[in-house]
């Protein structure tokens, strides 16, 4: 089945930003031709940078894509990895297959690098504490990746950047505060400053010279704590002082100050600021710092602030400013309702700040002027039409790899970069420069998006971990969300446009007690909440012909090894999620129970199938369990599970079954590696005619799809978790998020076409 295109723009019906001012004639706007209404920019690679160490990134030690720059001919990025000491050279000649170049051993933590002609000038963290600060810029010559002269800055640097024109070269030096130190509370000494360095001649005869940064913040004025910095074409350095919440306009030329001016402060309404493992977007924080990240000059009169906040705030927006220090645009809530709206939105992070918008890069392409937020918890990349600089238009939301800090535009050749910094091969997480390109074609991600909640909020989702098609409309799918959430709801998804929509929340419901009157230790005491929601763990879903649900919660614990918190249970529910019956495994079952049971569920004359993910305690396969909803009995069969194959070794299992007919069922059966190290992720089917209980099914490949994930151009996910097979004949294929919790977010619904 094709998915055809909504006609109204996800986009556009998400933009909803708050213009505080609409400065500005017809100077600030361009034109956008019609070929340019049709690009999008799509993920076309990721380079992990751990493959820099091993060609498979089999290797244990963290590395980091932290801040990226490109060659003047944009044919080499250039990367700083911190927790190796090192810098990074990757050659995207061929932007689709990058391919790495080697890294250069540095003396100290690389924070920044920047570019000059033929040299990288790298900011290198020498200091042995933090009052005994030191720091070096460092030239790196890029053709023969050697360091060709090394300039004493006096202090901790953060940020480097270079002009446009190439005369100067602007260092921040932070000297950051030491967070266990009194709770990080301000001020603590030496205090930070600016460096400017004349870059006239070779780099042996470059000059350099501090400007000092204090007594200009109203917040902590003599410890001046400046973080990023960016050039204009008139040599105006704009520098972010994050924890005084301040913003410093230097002219380079001779070192003055040219305005100084506080960020401000932004009243949130309709955000999330409670972390109880609901999503919530009715709350509301006043006076929030904005504390600004990342900078971007958009032009010579406006800039823009990524404003993720540190020490006393963090506003979850970004804010465009003027140079008069008149806030023109103010994002607001719209990064955080975003994020919750294409199932980014990590509710871990709703007591702090949000989405935290990291950084801010600006580009030309073509005639379109563009602006990219990073933001750091929600592992996306925004990206904004600026034709008109007071008024930005999302245009598109990208996915990135765990934690995207660094972001560079190269217009030239129609890219964008983005550095994902987070690196945990246990957590199935690798730092990686994810490569997008812009060019005519329909914009690839999100594949799932929500509609409104009554109070104009969007349905919030994640964590999808079942599918089910509905037996009467080939347009609608059901998902459940696991136990990453409490309040578990079953979502209703159009899967007749792109990006699929969820279009209804429905909350799973005991009012009649079926829950809450199982026996003892069952279900852990709190799984009923005060109104009658409940926090289970479901992780498969069937929706039947007279319109019951069927889900699969999975049980927690070991029976053997101990304790166990809660047992599998199958629940039925009504078309309105009320509960009407819960089933438990028979009691000699139920003495074998570890950790992995229930992971999807499938209706086939009258019967439920139901998959077990790993064989339990004394067992070598794993069960398919049968429960007769007239008969209530239970019958087993057994299937044999791939070994794995992952050079990281783990575990493989089962995480969906769905029904084919005729006796057949097709599941999921997939390791527990991502990326590199991902190794099986593979649909099997099997036939059930004629097997009697206890038999072993004889399981035959259907397809493997690990190419298919890897064609998204990212990292492949660990979770594949829910199958629908429409009525059309086509298989849809989703994963499970995690919640965006130790996981860059992405969840990506797959149609795998007609496969039987």
């Amino acid at each position: 089945m094709q998915f055809k295109k909504t006609a109204l723009s996800w986009g556009i019906a998400l933009a909803t930003p708050l213009i505080l001012a609409a400065c500005g004639g017809d100077n600030n706007k361009t034109p956008a031709s019609q070929a340019s209404a049709e690009k999008n920019f799509n993920r076309i690679a990721v380079y992990p940078v751990c493959m820099q160490a091993d060609a498979t990134c089999n290797t244990d030690d963290a590395t980091a894509a932290e801040i990226v720059a490109a060659s003047t001919d944009g044919m080499t990025l250039v990367y700083t990895d911190s927790p190796k000491e090192q810098l990074g050279f990757v050659d995207i000649t061929n932007p689709a297959a990058p391919t790495g170049l080697g890294v250069l051993p540095l003396v100290g933590e690389p924070t920044s690098v920047a570019i000059k002609g033929g040299y990288a000038l790298v900011g290198v963290n020498t200091s042995s504490d933090y009052v005994s600060v030191s720091g070096l810029l460092v030239v790196v010559d890029i053709a023969t990746r050697s360091i060709v002269h090394s300039i004493d800055v006096g202090g901790q640097p953060d940020s480097v950047a270079v002009s446009p024109d190439g005369s100067y070269a602007a260092v921040v030096i932070e000297n950051e505060r030491d967070e266990d130190l009194n709770d990080g509370a301000l001020p603590q000494m030496p205090a930070g400053k600016l460096v400017v360095v004349n870059l006239s001649g070779a780099p042996a005869d470059w000059t350099s010279s501090a400007v000092g940064l204090t007594g200009l913040a109203d917040l902590y004025p003599t410890d001046p704590e400046p973080e990023f910095v960016d050039i204009n074409a008139d040599n105006i350095a704009l520098v972010s002082m994050q924890e005084n919440n301040h913003i410093v306009l230097v002219d380079l030329t001779d070192g003055s100050i040219v305005k100084s001016f506080s960020a401000g402060t932004v009243d949130l309404t309709g955000i999330d600021a409670n972390e109880d493992d609901v999503i919530n977007q009715s709350e509301s924080l006043s006076g929030v710092l904005r504390e600004p990240d990342g900078v971007s000059w958009l032009s010579t009169e406006y800039f823009v602030t990524a404003n993720e906040g540190d020490l006393d705030g963090g506003s979850r927006s970004f804010s465009v400013f003027n140079t008069a220090g008149e806030v023109v645009f103010e994002a607001g809530n719209s990064l955080d309702q975003l994020t919750a709206r294409i199932g980014h939105y990590p509710e871990s992070r709703s007591e702090n700040k949000g989405n935290e918008p990291e950084n801010a890069e600006y580009g030309v392409f073509g005639e379109d002027r563009l602006l990219f937020v990073n933001s750091e918890r929600a592992s996306v990349v925004f990206v904004y039409d600026v034709a008109d600089f007071t008024k930005p238009v999302l245009k598109q939301v990208l996915p990135a790899g765990v934690g995207p800090e660094g972001a560079l535009a190269i217009p030239a050749r129609n890219l964008l970069i983005a550095a994902s910094e987070e690196d945990d091969r246990g957590a199935v997480i690798r730092s990686g420069l994810n490569i997008y390109q812009y060019g005519i074609a329909p914009a690839s991600y999100p594949t799932i998006v929500s509609n409104d909640r009554d109070d104009g909020s969007p349905i919030p989702w994640s964590a999808l971990s079942g599918l089910s098609a509905d037996p009467s409309d080939g347009t609608l799918v059901y998902a459940v969300d696991d136990s990453y959430y409490k309040k578990n709801r079953i979502f209703t998804l159009d899967v007749s446009q792109q990006p699929a929509v969820i279009t209804t929340e429905t909350h799973i419901i005991d009012s009649n007690g079926v829950l809450a009157n199982l026996p003892l230790g069952t279900l852990p005491a709190a799984t009923v909440n005060d109104d009658k929601t409940v926090n289970i763990d479901p992780e498969g879903i069937v929706k039947l012909a007279d319109g019951d649900f069927w889900i699969a919660s999975e049980g927690k614990g070991n029976q053997i090894d101990g304790p166990v918190a809660s047992r599998n249970v199958l629940i039925n529910t009504d078309a309105d999620g009320l509960i009407q019956k819960a089933v438990t495994l028979p009691a000699a079952v139920n003495l074998l129970q570890r950790n992995n049971g229930f992971e999807g569920v499938a209706e086939y004359e009258g019967k439920l199938y139901v998959a077990f993910q790993r064989a339990w305690q004394n067992e070598d396969a794993v069960r398919i369990g049968i429960y007769d909803i007239a008969a209530e009995s239970w019958s087993f069969l057994y299937y044999e599970l791939d070994a794995p194959e992952s050079q990281n070794g783990g575990w493989v299992g089962l995480s969906e079954i769905t029904a084919l007919g005729n006796g057949e069922f097709v599941v999921i059966e997939r390791d527990n590696q991502g990326g590199p190290d991902a190794a099986i992720k593979r649909l099997y089917k099997f036939d059930t005619t004629g097997l009697a209980d206890g038999a072993t099914v004889t399981k035959t490949l259907v397809r493997d799809v690990l190419p298919d994930m890897k064609a998204t151009g990212g990292l492949v996910t660990e979770k594949i978790e829910g199958l629908a097979l429409l009525a059309n004949g086509d298989l849809l294929m989703v994963n499970d998020n995690d919640g965006v919790d130790d996981s860059n977010g992405e969840t990506q619904l797959m149609n795998l076409g007609k496969l039987f």
